[in-house]
């Protein structure tokens, strides 16, 4: 099953508690990202779409677990940003809760897309849902966005430093990327046709 068109992606729904989690036989890839790390703008970079996966002038918007049907053939999971410092507490813990039950089966996950900020060591945010990643056995690819705000001598020691911080293993994919210049994005889309065949 080659040619997988990632222009032909639809919005099928929001889930905005485990009751509305998607059940189903296609491959899910999973995106995650703390609030202001440029999620939507990667997705939007992966399907050559402007604005489909809406971009947010506020941070920390993205509040349910939306679905989006990629060619009929399997599903972008965009999960809530996490992290962002003006959200309530009952908020930070509704979002825990919201992430654990996702997790608790690992049928849900078939590749994981962590989405972290190239600039930065890795939160403790960050830190937790790499272990959620790690703990459903699932491949995992680490996304260092924002690669076009460094200098070409500070890549490799930020990627040594969120290797380091997320405790990935050596055959974890961590992909320098930029979702506004596209550095990346072809390797992304490999490993995700990988998972569509």
């Amino acid at each position: 099953m080659t040619g997988l068109n990632l222009n032909n992606a639809e919005f099928i729904k929001s889930a905005a508690d485990p009751k509305g989690f998607l059940r189903t036989e296609e491959p899910c890839v999973i995106f995650s990202g703390k609030s202001n790390v440029g999620k939507s703008s990667v997705i939007n970079r992966v399907l050559n779409r402007k604005n489909f996966a809406r971009v947010g002038a506020h941070p920390g918007k993205t509040i349910h677990v939306n679905y989006f049907h990629i060619d009929g053939r399997l599903y972008f999971v965009d999960l809530p940003g996490y992290g962002y410092a003006s959200v309530a507490k009952s908020e930070r813990a509704r979002w825990g809760r919201m992430m654990e039950a996702f997790f608790s089966d690992p049928l849900r996950v078939t590749l994981g897309v962590m989405i972290v900020d190239a600039r930065h060591r890795p939160t403790k945010d960050d830190e937790t849902m790499a272990g959620w990643f790690h703990a459903t056995g699932c491949p995992l690819i680490v996304v260092a966005n924002k690669i076009d705000k460094l200098k070409k001598s500070e890549i490799e020691p930020n990627l040594q430093v969120i290797r380091e911080t997320l405790q990935l293993s050596d055959d974890t994919l961590l992909l320098p990327f930029s979702a506004e210049k596209g550095a990346g994005r072809d390797a992304l889309v490999a490993e995700i046709l990988k998972i569509a065949q």
